[in-house]
């Protein structure tokens, strides 16, 4: 039986992640925060704080994992620019303490350790290539991005000291498991409480952003044949098809039945972020060719599902 540990296993990635791999019949071990959180059932928890914990490091020499998946951030651009410190660890120094022991149990010959960074497309800042590819320029222009980014040379720093370490560059990706914190669940759940009277209006900040929108099951699959292939590297994760910000709202209103949404929705200059890219948008070829990774939902199906879902929990 296959050993994997999953960091952020709670989340809406981590979550995925552990059914996939439990499906095919891993041991899945994940890291938590605290004995409160929510875990997949089969997954077995250890509970540790990352922001304030180096641990991390003994627990994977403790576990000796075979997969390593790397999926705990800090992961909001906006709250990055609150919590810069806060962020450098998470998104970066952890990622140095997990590579470390990393190499040290491949330097003893003991288990080859096949190590997954979740990384973001936010490392490329705001690039002047579009698609983006592994080739882009990384220009980070938040610390969110640049923590990430550092991690994203580790990685590479690591490949080439001989550990079979990949960095997936995940463009945005989504699901009913998306938390209210982030715009697009934020989106889905307006909707269906205005369509049901519970809510009046929606505030949300640049309409205008395009983003490269997928469905974060077939995200958590692409992290698996990354794992699972036999040359560790750097992939773009991405549909390669973009949307704005007012296409999603206007999807989700469509769904929810809200034909007048325009009237429900304002723009408040305090949601504004800074360094925000006007377009994010990715080519995936390389994963496709390697790794034989497609998206397989479309644009609209995801915003139907998450308002679907949502429509359902006021029921």
């Amino acid at each position: 039986m296959t050993r994997a540990l999953i960091t952020g296993v709670t989340g809406q990635d981590g979550s995925y992640l552990a059914e996939l791999l439990l499906a095919q019949g891993y041991e899945v071990h994940g890291v938590t925060r605290d004995a409160g959180e929510v875990v997949t059932p089969g997954v077995i928890a250890h509970e540790l704080d990352l922001s304030t914990d180096s641990a991390i490091g003994g627990l994977i020499t403790e576990l000796q994992p075979r997969e390593i998946y790397n999926l705990a951030a800090l992961s909001s651009v906006f709250q990055s620019w609150q919590n810069p410190t806060l962020t450098a660890r998470l998104n970066g120094a952890v990622v140095a303490e997990m590579l470390a022991a990393v190499k040290t149990i491949h330097d003893q010959g003991d288990v080859d350790i096949r190590f997954v960074q979740a990384s973001s497309a936010e490392i490329f800042g705001t690039p002047t290539d579009s698609p983006q590819h592994e080739g882009t320029p990384v220009r980070p222009t938040s610390p969110y991005g640049a923590a990430k980014a550092y991690a994203h040379g580790l990685v590479g720093a690591y490949r080439t000291a001989g550990v079979a370490a990949s960095s997936l560059i995940l463009y945005n990706h989504e699901s009913p498991r998306r938390p209210e914190t982030f715009v697009t669940r934020k989106i889905t759940a307006a909707a269906a409480r205005i369509s049901r009277g519970l809510q009046d209006t929606l505030e949300l900040g640049n309409m205008d952003a395009r983003r490269d929108w997928g469905w974060a099951p077939d995200y958590a699959d692409a992290l698996v044949r990354a794992a699972q292939h036999p040359d560790a590297d750097d992939f773009v994760i991405a549909t390669g098809i973009s949307h704005s910000v007012r296409d999603f709202v206007a999807a989700a209103f469509e769904r929810a039945g809200v034909e007048d949404w325009a009237d429900r929705v304002t723009v408040a200059d305090s949601l504004l972020r800074t360094g925000d890219a006007a377009l994010q948008r990715g080519d995936a070829s390389k994963a496709q060719q390697i790794l034989g990774w497609t998206p397989t939902v479309e644009f609209d199906e995801i915003v139907a599902a998450m308002v679907d879902h949502d429509l359902a929990l006021l029921t």
